[in-house]
């Protein structure tokens, strides 16, 4: 996995840093285009950012030691919302959005909570699209505000390349065991599997690992005394009966089962899962070169991944 940038740090911040919050909060809604109402943003004052940072405080970013992003962190119930959201203009693409998310994670991680929270703005689409891109769905507008959530379980991994992708995968098998279900998600490309591909390779499977999009399913006996693989393709099945019918040649309780676009369809198999969400991490128009990296979320669901890591992983 990339490393992570030396130069770049954040901390937790009280009041005491409320100059240098609003300075970058002003600076970074000040760019953006002109919303019908206004950002309440812009409004902000010393005063009412050190009222703000006094209830549970917020992050601060530095770049090479000076001020470049920040969040306001306001617990609310089970939840931990994210308020002004903000990186100075100009300082795109160190990675300060991604680690101050990181950093909101552990906090809220920390206090107990359930989830994190935004509120963005429909004129925004690419505002919208960085927060899928960080793990974030939808689940209420009211126009023009989109209120996204994301569950604390979710991890967000940052893949490169088509060989980091299966290195994850490799990565990941010695976690799993005879019985566990992992469900794929993401659109035509974008790398499930590849995933699969490197998978296959840490569990020691036999067999080269292909689509199984015309077979529908296909299952790889293990060189090494393990667990066998099955790997599914959903995407031309009609339900869930269909997936519980298939003649495979093996017990689902003696394999690993990789079912690719499973999305409510796998669920029904086993109430522990892990599902894995491979989405592009760049739009079109952010391409460069040979550059299109995928952002991987991994969600564990269920009693059986109660004690699931990220350490070996990245």
């Amino acid at each position: 996995m990339p490393a992570a940038n030396p130069e770049l740090s954040v901390e937790k911040v009280g009041p005491e840093a409320a100059a240098e919050v609003l300075a970058i909060v002003l600076a970074a809604f000040s760019e953006r285009p002109p919303l019908d109402p206004p950002a309440d943003a812009l409004l902000e004052t010393e005063a009412t950012m050190k009222d703000h940072l006094a209830a549970y405080g917020g992050v601060l970013a530095r770049l090479h030691g000076a001020p470049v992003g920040t969040v306001v962190l306001d617990p609310v119930g089970p939840t931990m919302w994210l308020r002004r959201f903000a990186v100075l203009p100009g300082q795109q693409g160190h990675g300060i959005a991604h680690r101050m998310v990181d950093a909101a994670v552990g906090f809220a991680a920390e206090a107990g909570l359930e989830d994190l929270a935004v509120v963005a703005r429909e004129e925004l689409p690419r505002t919208v699209r960085f927060w899928e891109r960080q793990g974030f769905r939808e689940i209420g507008r009211t126009s023009p505000h989109v209120r996204m959530h994301r569950p604390l379980r979710t991890h967000v991994l940052e893949v490169p390349d088509p060989e980091h992708m299966q290195e994850l995968g490799r990565r990941l098998a010695p976690q799993l065991h005879a019985g566990d279900l992992l469900v794929l998600t993401g659109e035509l490309g974008a790398g499930k599997t590849t995933f699969t591909q490197g998978l296959g390779a840490g569990l020691g499977v036999r067999g080269g690992i292909t689509s199984p999009t015309f077979v529908i399913a296909r299952v790889h006996p293990s060189e090494v005394g393990g667990p066998e693989l099955v790997h599914v393709d959903a995407y031309r099945l009609g339900g869930f009966d269909e997936l519980d019918d298939l003649d495979l040649d093996t017990d689902l309780d003696d394999a690993v089962t990789v079912v690719e676009w499973g999305e409510g369809l796998a669920e029904g198999l086993s109430d522990s899962r892990l599902e894995i969400r491979i989405v592009r991490a760049l739009t079109v128009d952010e391409l460069t070169g040979e550059l299109d990296p995928r952002r991987v979320e991994i969600t564990p669901v269920g009693p059986r991944w109660h004690d699931f890591t990220l350490e070996d992983l990245v």
